[in-house]
């Protein structure tokens, strides 16, 4: 399932630690590079803070026992990027999907499974377009991946015995969008 619970209106509440995250995610995104070398980069900035206790407030680490939850941490005023923290309880996990936009994501607590899949176009007697599944990767706390459509068809899950938290950098305004996702997939899938 795809959490599309919109994100509240009001500025949320901060961290010193997460100011400065933001201003060197503004320094990156501000060179205006390739999507590629952009996630490269961000991702090169948000490991440092993955685990500190500082990073995140309380209410940030807050779960739902219905479906994973996003917290909005910032929104860039020119939309050029976002920083969104999700937690997800055990078992929880995202349908197959693609992102509206280069994507960093790194662990801050637990661990995330993600499971990666390419998509290959129609055909067979069918004609129907199929995803291949690639590699599982499971990302301990620290862990950072980055990635810029297209390529970046995934689904990610708690398969661990606690919470996770992660956050995520997205390449656009996703308290506009209310989503970082692109598209959902409901293709068959061969592994």
């Amino acid at each position: 399932m795809v959490a599309t619970t919109p994100f509240p209106t009001a500025r949320p509440r901060t961290t010193d630690r997460l100011v400065r995250l933001v201003e060197d995610v503004r320094e990156v995104v501000g060179r205006g590079l390739p999507p590629d070398l952009t996630a490269f980069l961000v991702g090169e900035r948000l490991a440092p803070h993955l685990g500190a206790a500082d990073l995140l407030l309380d209410e940030h680490r807050e779960g739902d026992p219905r479906r994973y939850r996003q917290h909005l941490l910032h929104a860039e005023a020119d939309g050029g990027f976002s920083i969104v923290a999700l937690v997800w309880l055990p078992g929880q996990s995202t349908s197959v999907h693609d992102h509206v936009s280069w994507c960093v994501t790194g662990v801050h607590q637990g661990e995330e499974h993600e499971r990666r899949y390419r998509l290959l176009p129609a055909s067979g007697p069918d004609g129907r377009a199929r995803l291949v599944a690639g590699e599982d990767v499971v990302n301990p706390c620290g862990s950072v991946s980055g990635f810029a459509p297209p390529g970046d068809i995934h689904r990610v899950w708690n398969g661990g015995s606690g919470k996770a938290v992660s956050l995520h950098v997205y390449g656009a305004d996703v308290s506009r969008l209310g989503t970082s996702v692109r598209r959902v997939y409901d293709l068959p899938a061969d592994r």
